[in-house]
């Protein structure tokens, strides 16, 4: 099957001005004259880990494949460029299977200017693997890294949190625009986007930049997925908000007095929320209001980990 989809791939995405030499090749040949460094990502989707192709069906696994990939741009402050698709197909999987886990990537490769520029394909006795390897560039305001922040830097995350499972983690928008936007009219030291739960990913960035983060309870945004979630299996909404993956939020690292004019402004048209400060020290911290600080034990998904 895979000469028909090579065939199918070749007319579907044509060169263009960026796209120098495409499918068909041994490799994609680019011209990112524009670009005087790039950022490059790869994420791997797997059928019973990611998703579960015969319930979502191949479209919103196509759709989620490049979103993620575009939400490490966003977390990057990275303008997207072009991406690379492997697929591990299934032997059961057919031609129309393929097209429509293409052409819902290709929607979002339209929302966001980006070509489809290549990849691979094969055919195996196992479930489908989705690969996607995007490719974006640095804009003048620079990149925005994970070590950044500093000690009194606001915690300022976009969106909501908790209950992605009931759906959001296929329909999410990755907040690419909202921190191309934030990165060109306000300072921000820091950013990271939320895959594997807000506290887990909080210090993340904290301990990457020699510090400790401290959480206002009360002013986690929670989404109501999280309070339905919550209801269905007696854990709290907060603890949703905290721990539940694929959220594909930002959090960023903001000096007080951009944050302040930030959170005033309100510039996009998702919702920008201070959850706290980047603290001396080490560790999560959390709180209610004044209420005494206590440690956090940041929860969330890890990797590998059957706990």
């Amino acid at each position: 099957m895979e000469p028909l989809i090579v065939s199918w791939l070749r007319d579907r995405y044509p060169l263009s001005d960026r796209l120098c030499v495409g499918i068909g090749d041994d490799a994609a040949i680019l011209d990112l004259t524009d670009a005087p460094r790039a950022v490059i990502t790869t994420d791997m989707l797997m059928d019973g880990i990611d998703f579960e192709v015969d319930r979502c069906g191949p479209h919103r696994v196509g759709r989620k494949a490049l979103a993620v990939n575009l939400s490490d741009l966003a977390a990057m402050a990275a303008r997207p460029v072009s991406a690379l698709v492997s697929l591990a197909l299934p032997r059961s999987a057919d031609l129309d299977f393929v097209k429509s886990l293409y052409l819902a990537m290709d929607r979002l490769a339209e929302e966001f200017g980006i070509t489809i520029s290549g990849g691979d394909t094969n055919c195996w006795d196992q479930p489908l693997v989705v690969s996607v390897t995007a490719i974006g560039h640095v804009t003048a305001c620079g990149p925005l890294l994970r070590s950044g922040a500093r000690p009194g830097d606001v915690i300022v995350v976009t969106g909501e949190f908790g209950g992605s499972i009931l759906g959001h983690h296929f329909d999410f928008q990755p907040r690419v625009a909202e921190v191309l936007q934030l990165h060109r009219e306000f300072e921000l030291h820091a950013g990271l986007d939320v895959s594997d739960g807000l506290s887990l990913d909080l210090a993340r960035l904290a301990e990457a930049s020699g510090c400790g983060a401290e959480i206002d309870l009360d002013l986690v945004p929670i989404a109501p997925a999280a309070r339905t979630l919550g209801n269905q299996d007696g854990e709290s909404a907060l603890q949703h908000a905290l721990s539940d993956g694929e959220d594909f939020e930002l959090i960023l690292a903001v000096p007080p007095d951009s944050a302040r004019r930030m959170l005033r402004e309100q510039p996009l048209g998702v919702p920008l929320t201070r959850i706290g400060t980047f603290v001396t020290g080490s560790g999560l911290t959390q709180h209610r209001g004044a209420g005494p600080r206590t440690p956090l034990i940041p929860r969330g998904y890890l990797h590998g980990s059957d706990g």
